[in-house]
């Protein structure tokens, strides 16, 4: 008599305790390996971010810098601009006070031929 005694089989109640246990598990799992991927494509998406930005304030400052230099040189120009007219004016005063006959009658001749172009 010798008979074998089996382990009594699970009962359901159990068996859908142990399957409910390993897909929270899984679920548990599945969510931590999303959220890494998730934090890893924000790291890249960050990381691109502030690249971008930075390579846009590196045009923006040379951009300025062009501007700062254009700027200085227009003034650069307008300065000698200006000596220059102040320098042949001068001239023009020194002439008028040398020849002041001569002076007038060019002025009158450049006054009556511009009126005759002006004319017609």
């Amino acid at each position: 008599m010798n008979e074998q005694v089996q382990p009594p089989e699970p009962v359901a109640g159990d068996r859908i305790d142990q399957r409910a246990e390993r897909i929270k598990q899984a679920t548990s799992e599945a969510v931590a390996a999303t959220k890494d991927k998730v934090e890893r494509a924000a790291d890249r998406v960050e990381e691109g971010l502030h690249h971008a930005t930075d390579k846009a304030a590196g045009a923006a400052h040379k951009a300025s810098d062009k501007a700062a230099q254009v700027g200085e040189r227009g003034r650069e120009v307008y300065d000698e601009t200006r000596d220059r007219a102040d320098a042949w004016l001068e001239q023009v005063r020194d002439y008028v006070r040398e020849k002041p006959v001569q002076s007038v009658a060019i002025a009158l001749g450049a006054g009556w031929l511009l009126g005759r172009i002006l004319r017609h």
